[in-house]
């Protein structure tokens, strides 16, 4: 039976037998999650006095909730610009993966809102040569030019793009949303931060990194300086679900004046680890890290305020906390303290003439913390000897699922090649088994459309969807099956519209942050037809589709 134990002395009991053939997933769920919170570690007891790792460090943890008044008041309004990155390293999976980001940001626009969409390599287009009102036209106008775009723009030249878009007048009463994706770096990383900060004033900057390549100086400070949030897609990770997340934190109101103060007995000050905070978001944690120093009593308290302003509200969180240490826990919160102080002066090496001086002060505290860097790196040690391993790498061979084993003949049944190729999960198949017995490649085939993005396809800005061949095909339905099961009453778009909200809540639940923005639109137009036959709707959708979903769950 295997065991882990976590720092609160919590134990997890895998069942006996289990065979570590699937990944092992815990969900843990917090008691008031939304309360702000602080966890006092003590330093290390061998560690230098005064030091990041030998004094207590705290962590204060804010999870904001904001009322439910305030966010009745979401923005449905606002000028959103996208800026893509189309220089050559975006080619293939990128290039294919931005576009239907793009695709799901345009049907998630809200109504009444305005947009652009720029991109960018050597030298910069623009769809619109100015932002334009959304709709119907505009969005089926902007999709065609998407679908055309290609990783054919050369090298990476942000800054140009970027003056052109602030040089924009901003439209009355629709605030500035800028997004831009890039999976590069550049050799103006300050001028470009310069620039977002200097007009950060009339916009929010949210920025994604795409692939290892991406400048973390560059993402993150251009959310930094704009007030907006930063992602990082890399890996296997999917771009969209983390863009629309970004998406939902563009519609809520800005947050404003956000000040953190501390108050401590005498004898205890406070140097603070973190960046400043310069937004919050609902369903977004923000952590802030700060090394004590001083004496102080067992009994000794300190306090934590944070105030801002939300749509004009003013707001504040104060937190108290006790300065006594809590007990030893492996000093997990000294190294995130130190993982967000080397990312901080690793950023600064980028853009600092003394760059020796911040990479010596990073090497420093990486050794110390037994945290990795930029210009660090683990090595082996013979814990018997304490001495570093020398020689070669050793050779192992390491058993690979049956479906990659059969990759390395190429006797193979061809039509088998073909079935395997068409599914979702494209292996090394596509390369090593595309050559067939007589020595000839196939004709290449074009990729098979994700179902959730071929239904989102033919969404309407209104939010509404047409009953036609097309959407009976997206739900894998003929379009006499869908016509006939149509409730008498119901008039054609509010039958399509159910349909497809009740596919999306009964096969795409896990996919639900990509499309949840374009199924609300879709239950205000509803709401909007005041339409009397929703129920028998919902009723007969369930039965064509095979589900069981609930009115309600719909949000009718």
């Amino acid at each position: 039976m295997n065991k882990y134990e976590c720092v609160c002395g919590v134990q997890v009991k895998l069942a006996a037998g289990h065979k570590f053939d699937r990944d092992v997933e815990l969900l843990i769920y917090y008691k008031d999650a939304h309360q702000p919170t602080a966890v006092v570690e003590a330093g290390q007891a061998s560690a230098e006095p005064g030091s990041l790792m030998g004094d207590p460090v705290v962590m204060v943890s804010l999870y904001p909730e904001f009322t439910q008044s305030v966010m009745s008041s979401t923005a449905s309004c606002g000028e959103f610009v996208f800026l893509m990155d189309r220089s050559g390293s975006m080619s293939n999976t990128r290039i294919r993966s931005a576009k239907d980001t793009l695709l799901l940001l345009l049907k998630s626009l809200p109504i009444g809102c305005y947009f652009n969409i720029y991109s960018f390599g050597s030298r910069y287009e623009h769809i619109f040569l100015k932002s334009v009102e959304y709709s119907q036209q505009t969005m089926e106008e902007a999709l065609k030019k998407v679908e055309q775009m290609e990783a054919d723009l050369g090298g990476t030249e942000i800054l140009e793009p970027i003056k052109h878009i602030y040089s924009q007048p901003c439209i009355p009463n629709q605030p500035r949303q800028l997004f831009v994706f890039t999976d590069g770096e550049v050799g103006n990383t300050k001028e470009v931060i310069d620039q977002v900060k200097k007009n950060s004033g009339s916009h929010r900057c949210f920025s994604f990194g795409i692939g290892e390549g991406a400048s973390s100086a560059l993402i993150n400070g251009m959310a930094k300086e704009g007030g907006g949030h930063a992602q990082f897609i890399t890996g296997t990770d999917r771009m969209q679900p983390k863009v629309m997340q970004s998406l939902h934190f563009s519609l809520q109101p800005a947050v404003e004046d956000v000040s953190v103060t501390w108050d401590l007995p005498k004898g205890s000050t406070i140097t603070v680890l973190s960046p400043p905070i310069t937004s919050l978001f609902q369903g977004q944690r923000s952590l802030i890290y700060a090394q004590l120093t001083g004496q102080s009593s067992e009994a000794a308290e300190g306090c934590v305020t944070v105030k801002y302003s939300l749509a004009g509200h003013p707001s504040e969180n104060q937190l108290h906390f006790s300065l006594r240490p809590a007990a030893d826990s492996g000093l997990i919160v000294h190294r995130l303290a130190a993982r967000t102080l080397i990312c901080l002066l690793e950023m600064e090496a980028e853009n600092n003439q003394e760059k020796e001086e911040v990479k010596k002060k990073v090497v420093h505290l990486s050794v110390q913390s037994g945290v990795s860097s930029s210009f660090t790196a683990f090595i082996a040690v013979n814990k018997d000897n304490n001495k570093e391993i020398q020689g070669p790498l050793l050779h192992r061979d390491i058993p690979m699922p049956d479906v990659y084993r059969s990759c390395t003949s190429f006797v193979c049944d061809s039509a088998a090649i073909f079935e395997e190729i068409e599914t979702e999960d494209r292996c090394l198949m596509d390369f090593c088994c595309l050559y067939s017995m007589d020595g000839e490649f196939p004709p290449a085939k074009k990729p098979l459309r994700d179902p959730l993005l071929q239904l989102v396809s033919l969404q309407k800005a209104s939010g509404c969807w047409l009953l036609d061949p097309a959407l009976a095909a997206a739900l894998g339905k003929t379009n006499q099956e869908v016509e006939k099961s149509k409730p008498e009453k119901a008039s054609s778009e509010v039958w399509a519209t159910i349909l497809a909200l009740i596919w999306l809540h009964g096969f795409k639940m896990d996919a639900k942050d990509e499309w949840e923005l374009l199924a609300a639109k879709a239950v205000s137009w509803l709401s909007a037809q005041k339409a009397p036959s929703v129920t028998e709707c919902v009723e007969a959708g369930n039965i064509l589709l095979g589900c069981s979903v609930q009115k309600t769950a719909l949000g009718l």
